[in-house]
């Protein structure tokens, strides 16, 4: 075992930016991801290649896990050949997928009951942020487990908020995609309800970006919106899921939310009409299939 190896596990669209930042800051890597040709490029920036979690925990006692659902994390860190197979005292592992808070409680106690360190952090900013190293992380934990963490996040993030128990992470992680995904569908239809009145989409963002009606959503989907550019940043599928999430933990909390499980059905929209792996800012095409045709 190389003591300073950091584990990553899951290479997809925020992970892939986020290891390559670890590797040029110097940080030695053991990835694993199911894409071998992204294992490939890893391989020739300097990374050990495995085929498991549980090879990386073999690696690695410090391990980062991001992948897509609730089912991949629970297969990734507990499931056969996955990190509990190896991990004892000593290793650590921040999840830093965006799931269910429950899950994630759960996963921390199964962890923790075998001495092994867990930190609850989802991350916030878009394959942009993770290019740029610039990402929000929602950390929760135990000082001791935070502090392993620290370097790594410094690294990938510019913004680090430590809050509590592990699941406080992913709570405030969902609440924050709520307020965007929310906010994605109410540019669609702005910009979509400007077209039919005759008003340049550009014209619009121009007046929008000094106005009151600005945000950041506005400013990251907008453009994309206007340019026709729906290369994937956060895919339409995942905010399906994460609406999915916001709803769930709601429910379980007994607050009334209204407009996640209503802008949850443009998400749907978008995905069963062939859109769910382009980025969220395609849901303006659903309202463009749903416009009046003369």
């Amino acid at each position: 075992m190389h003591e300073n190896y950091v584990g990553f596990i899951g290479l997809g669209a925020m992970g892939e930016p986020m290891a390559r930042n670890l590797i040029k800051a110097g940080v030695p890597l053991v990835v694993c991801d199911l894409d071998p040709i992204k294992c490939q490029i890893f391989e020739t920036l300097g990374a050990r290649i495995v085929q498991t979690p549980a090879e990386v925990a073999r690696h690695a006692k410090t391990i980062i896990c991001l992948v897509e659902t609730t089912a991949q994390t629970r297969s990734v860190i507990t499931g056969p050949s996955g990190i509990m197979d190896i991990a004892s005292a000593g290793h650590y592992v921040s999840c830093m997928s965006t799931i269910a808070p429950k899950e994630v409680q759960r996963l921390a106690e199964e962890l923790e009951s075998r001495g092994v360190g867990f930190v609850d952090a989802p991350i916030s900013g878009g394959t942009e942020g993770a290019s740029a190293g610039t990402l929000t992380i929602f950390a929760a934990g135990s000082q001791k487990s935070l502090s392993v963490f620290e370097h790594v996040f410094s690294i990938v993030g510019s913004n680090v908020f430590e809050l509590g128990d592990a699941g406080q992470g992913t709570a405030a992680k969902l609440i924050n995609n709520m307020l965007f995904q929310v906010n994605t569908v109410a540019v669609a239809e702005a910009l979509t309800l400007a077209a039919a009145a005759g008003i340049a989409p550009q014209m619009l963002y121009d007046m929008v970006k000094v106005s009151t009606g600005y945000s950041v959503a506005f400013e990251m989907r907008a453009p994309r919106m206007i340019a026709r550019n729906f290369e994937p940043g956060g895919k339409i599928d995942i905010s399906y899921k994460d609406q999915e999430l916001q709803t769930s933990m709601a429910k379980e909390l007994g607050v009334p939310i209204l407009l996640a499980p209503i802008t949850q059905q443009i998400y749907q929209m978008g995905s069963n009409l062939g859109h769910g792996r382009e980025d969220g800012s395609a849901v303006i095409k659903v309202y463009e299939a749903m416009g009046k045709h003369d």
